[in-house]
């Protein structure tokens, strides 16, 4: 499930060459401040390598700890706000987020070199911090880039002084910022990331007492066994937004209830979009819910982002800001979403089509074995794994649609243009019904704001949501966005 366009082997040749290089360029790019037509470019520049080493930590991450895109989207919040906050003292107008008493470097210090070293101090900090388990691979990209991984200098007139710093009061500062990091927060028995809030479902597994709100419900264990998986960061809601005044700033308006004409017609679209699916279909419901090496959204927006980088031939000073830019959105976005989330606790089609479709003959996807067959309503099932049936948290709204709406607004402002272009080949069914292979698809993503369409879309395709969850969603990411893109025009002085 790789991008057509960014082949692996072509990214670690760019990796090596430029490593191995860049000791030679430095003292030549040392003596004045390098043009643009000078630096680096696309998958050359220093913010592009350490985004794909922030990527690779976060696919590890998920290995280990399974999906938690909330968490993971604070990580690459953060990670990028770090070294936006080292680089802002190599500017002449920008501004940092957290990085305080820190004076803008003189224009003389104002290289590609020190903006380099501050930058990967800062992300090297950032990375151990949030992917502490890929520290070794983190130290070992520092010693390619000839830099020194011990130096923990916090001198404020160098430039590995000043990324130690800005990493350093990054952490400190979102240290309690609500997410429970650290199991310290009053109720948490210190577990990291236990839920303090003691929120319960009102439903169980067999009990669906009411159909608006949310039920958990069983996965397979892969071992013969089953398991409810418990409701993911239910207080994420209570994290401090990064740009963001509030988490409940743009919160939508209720969903559909039981009983509205709207929701009937709504459930009944996710079973005629479920029975009718194309290869092409297939392939995007996978694409977007990610497989193997997962990055979340978060992460998956990070990978356009570097799309974009190559496509345009990114300085490091572009692509500085635009992950940050693009990373801000994606964790106020999953703030804001699942304030919405945990305000209504609404029902997931799971529940719904069981309830509204119950006793009823419907065509359907069966599971990995059976494919499209005739099943009863209460059998129907999202078109996924048995290990990973349905996203176990609320519906409304859609957190892949926020993070989608969100990032590709972003992205469209920043580049000043909607045409994006990126493509994909998929083997249709490759992750979720492995015996049923269709032909290799290409899906082609002409502008942000259709890739961000088709990620909502293929939401309820998969039968995760209903529309309303993914309009609303899409609707909610793009207010964070243009209300993030004014704070970030501010920091960068424009």
């Amino acid at each position: 499930m790789k991008l057509k366009t960014i082949p692996l082997a072509i990214i670690a040749c760019c990796f090596f060459f430029f490593t191995n290089c860049k000791d030679n360029s430095k003292s030549k790019m040392a003596k004045n401040i390098v043009n643009k037509t000078e630096q680096p470019k696309g998958e050359n520049n220093v913010a592009y390598q350490w985004a794909y080493l922030a990527l690779e930590g976060t696919a590890n991450d998920t290995d280990k700890f399974k999906p938690r895109p909330t968490i993971t989207s604070r990580f690459l919040g953060l990670i990028f706000t770090s070294m936006f906050d080292a680089w802002t003292r190599y500017d002449d107008k920008a501004n940092p987020v957290y990085l305080s008493d820190v004076p803008r470097q003189s224009e003389t210090e104002r290289t590609l070199i020190n903006k380099e070293i501050a930058v990967s101090y800062a992300a090297y900090r950032a990375l151990n911090e949030y992917y502490f388990s890929d520290s070794i691979m983190f130290r070992n990209k520092m010693i390619k880039l000839g830099y020194d991984p011990d130096n923990t200098s916090l001198d404020p007139n160098t430039p590995e002084g000043i990324g130690n710093l800005a990493a350093k009061m990054v952490i400190e500062a979102r240290k309690t910022d609500g997410s429970n990091q650290y199991g310290e927060v009053e109720g948490s028995m210190g577990k990291p990331y236990f839920d303090y809030t003691g929120y319960t479902p009102v439903n169980d597994v067999d009990n669906n007492v009411d159909l608006n709100r949310w039920q958990p419900k069983l996965f397979s264990d892969g071992k013969g066994g089953k398991f409810a998986p418990g409701c993911l960061t239910p207080y994420w809601q209570k994290v401090k937004p990064l740009l963001l005044n509030s988490a409940n700033q743009f919160r939508p308006g209720p969903p559909p209830m039981v009983g509205s004409e709207q929701l009937k017609k709504e459930v009944q679209e996710v079973i005629e979009l479920q029975a009718n699916l194309t290869p092409e279909n297939k392939a995007l419901v996978e694409f977007m819910r990610d497989g193997p090496k997962s990055v979340q959204q978060a992460g998956h927006w990070l990978k356009f982002a570097q799309d974009v980088s190559r496509r345009d031939h990114n300085t490091l000073d572009e692509d500085v800001k635009m992950y940050f830019l693009v990373e801000s959105v994606a964790m106020d976005g999953f703030i804001a979403c699942w304030d919405s989330k945990m305000f209504y606790d609404y029902a997931r089609p799971y529940a719904l089509v069981h309830d509204y479709y119950q006793d009823q003959i419907i065509k359907a996807w069966g599971g990995p074995e059976k494919g499209m067959t005739q099943l009863k309503g209460q059998e129907w099932r999202p078109y996924s794994p048995d290990t990973f049936l349905c996203p176990p948290f609320p519906s409304y709204v859609s957190g892949h649609s926020t993070i989608s709406g969100g990032c590709a607004e972003a992205l469209k402002l920043f580049t000043g243009d909607d045409k994006f272009g990126s493509e994909a080949e998929l083997i249709p069914g490759a992750l979720t019904e492995p015996n049923n292979l269709g032909n290799p698809v290409i899906l082609k993503f002409p502008t942000f704001t259709k890739t961000a369409e088709m990620a909502g879309i293929s939401r309820v395709m998969g039968g995760y949501h209903i529309q309303a969850d993914n309009i609303e969603g899409l609707n909610l990411g793009r207010k964070i966005a243009r209300y993030n893109y004014k704070k970030y025009l501010e920091l960068v002085g424009e």
